[in-house]
């Protein structure tokens, strides 16, 4: 049995090495469409590591209250329609704050108030500039550092924004902007603090802090009519040990206030990251769906070839069937054929798709993933596309008649 499993593939390699242009154009259709299923979920996954590391790197002591019950899966949302509850207004308020701020071994709290408007600057408006009221303790609890003049802090002016980097350039051009003037939705503010470059629009915040102008909460409510929205709470423990009873204590507290409508969730973790990384993979699902017709052009190609070659060795299966092979032994030849197209164009594919992936990665500010679990998909990809493919000719081989085939070639 392994004699003759190595004399298959020693007759594969010849049939495939004797055709050798015409066999690296068959797994070229193989080899295009590994890459690209490749370079999507390496940098899928990348992206969705950037908030998973976010989050580690906090210590792992931190937890995020958002409005909307939990969901089960996070990926029939992005798919699904939207429900009545995605236009209906924040079911978090300043209530909730007032009360998750006196549970024991919270350290701090930072609400999340994103404001609809225009930050400008001697008539520069940038487009889609977030706007985000909140505490001074966002700093700490998201890891914002300053690069020059102050963060918010309790006691200073309500007038007063911190602004990114990027943003300083596009309205004052320089990133030295520290007590100029600016407006939100027709009120002045002074610059005290300009963050330091984070290059990383991708955070569990869902904010571009590089574009971003943050404000204190009252001043938020102020010029969003005295309301006060709240889309996301941050909150961070003493330590990871202590966050369970801080994630009951809250959720308790939140149900007392809410009525015992659960219309809201808290997420800690890896459930974080969870939304983005959803959307991430629902993107590159329907990207590899996308990229899976080239596969399928491939598989075709292999059928293609494998029935010429098929056609062509017709006398060969004869002979090879007088000298007592069997209709097992035919179609094995001819299956071991197609998969060292499949696997073979598998492998060039995994390598191509990794370096595409890392030559877009240089135009994007994260890193694509190297992982077994691409190496098995790209590898069982490849093998079902060199048997699936690869039978119909097989079959088809081993049902010739040794002497039909003999006597079409004499």
């Amino acid at each position: 049995m392994r004699f003759l499993l190595l004399n298959h593939i020693q007759n594969a390699y010849q049939s495939l090495h004797s055709n050798r242009m015409r066999s690296y154009l068959t797994m070229l259709g193989v080899t295009i469409g590994v890459a690209s299923i490749t370079t999507i979920l390496s940098l899928s996954a990348g992206a969705s590591k950037v908030v998973s590391d976010q989050v580690d790197a906090l210590g792992g002591n931190i937890a995020v209250i958002r409005p909307g019950a939990p969901i089960s899966n996070p990926l029939t949302s992005i798919t699904d329609a939207p429900s009545h509850h995605d236009f209906a207004a924040s079911t978090l308020t300043e209530r909730d704050i007032l009360s998750i701020v006196s549970i024991d071994h919270i350290t701090e709290l930072a609400p999340l108030m994103m404001i609809n408007g225009t930050v400008r600057a001697d008539n520069v408006a940038p487009d889609n500039t977030p706007i985000v009221a909140t505490t001074p303790e966002l700093a700490v609890i998201s890891n914002l550092t300053v690069g020059s003049g102050q963060f918010l802090a309790p006691g200073i002016n309500q007038d007063t924004v911190v602004i990114g980097p990027q943003l300083s350039i596009n309205i004052f051009g320089t990133d030295q902007s520290i007590g100029k003037k600016l407006s939100i939705r027709g009120s002045s503010f002074t610059v005290i603090g300009v963050l330091k470059r984070a290059n990383n629009p991708i955070n569990y915040n869902s904010i571009d802090f590089d574009n971003a102008a943050i404000i204190n909460l009252g001043s938020g409510k102020a010029i969003s009519g005295g309301v006060a929205q709240i889309q996301q709470i941050n909150i961070r423990g003493d330590s990871i040990a202590n966050l369970d009873q801080i994630i009951i204590s809250t959720n308790k507290m939140l149900l007392e206030n809410h009525k015992n409508e659960h219309d809201f969730s808290i997420l800690t973790g890896d459930q974080i990251s969870q939304p983005t990384s959803q959307l991430f993979y629902a993107i590159a699902g329907v990207t590899a769906a996308v990229a899976g017709i080239s596969l399928l052009v491939g598989g075709i190609g292999i059928m293609n070839i494998m029935l010429v070659s098929v056609a062509e060795r017709t006398r060969e299966i004869g002979i090879r069937k007088a000298l007592g092979a069997n209709n097992y032994d035919i179609a094995s030849q001819f299956i071991i054929e197609s998969l060292a197209i499949g696997i073979g164009g598998g492998i060039f594919g995994y390598i191509l798709g990794y370096l595409l992936a890392f030559g877009i990665s240089t135009f994007l500010t994260f890193d694509p993933v190297i992982n077994w679990q691409i190496a098995i998909f790209a590898l069982f990809v490849s093998v079902v596309m060199g048997t699936l493919f690869g039978l119909y000719p097989a079959i088809r081989a081993s049902r010739k008649d040794p002497i039909d085939s003999l006597r079409e070639y004499n």
